[in-house]
């Protein structure tokens, strides 16, 4: 479910963030689908529960996932922003690399020709 990278150079809470989110986006955690407790994540990965609790309070402030008491963390049923902000994210990656293709001297149609995906 969630993989660090002990080299890099993204903070470990920030690294069980983006898994969570990527976990999210992906498909492979759905709304209402319990995760792990603080304690848990923090045993699996080896790493202080600080900083599981920080990433915790950060996706809890996204209203990624919604802490119950006594009934453990849950994906939140409202996650549809996730989807949106990362389609938002990849269409301005895309309108900025297209950018760098053209100042490049690249034609908008040699580009749209190069990056069709499966026909």
């Amino acid at each position: 479910m969630i993989t660090l990278d002990e080299q890099s150079r993204i903070p470990i809470y920030e690294q069980i963030i983006n898994e969570i989110k990527r976990n999210v986006i992906e498909g492979f955690l759905k709304p209402k689908d319990q995760i792990p407790s603080i304690r848990e994540l923090a045993t699996t990965l080896g790493i202080n529960p600080n900083t599981v609790k920080k990433s915790y309070t950060v996706l809890e402030n996204q209203n990624i996932i919604q802490s119950k008491s006594t009934k453990g963390t849950f994906i939140s049923s409202k996650i549809d922003h996730i989807l949106k902000d990362t389609i938002d994210t990849c269409y301005s990656n895309i309108a900025s690399e297209m950018e760098t293709l053209k100042n490049l001297g690249i034609s908008q149609n040699e580009i749209l020709e190069r990056i069709k995906v499966g026909d």
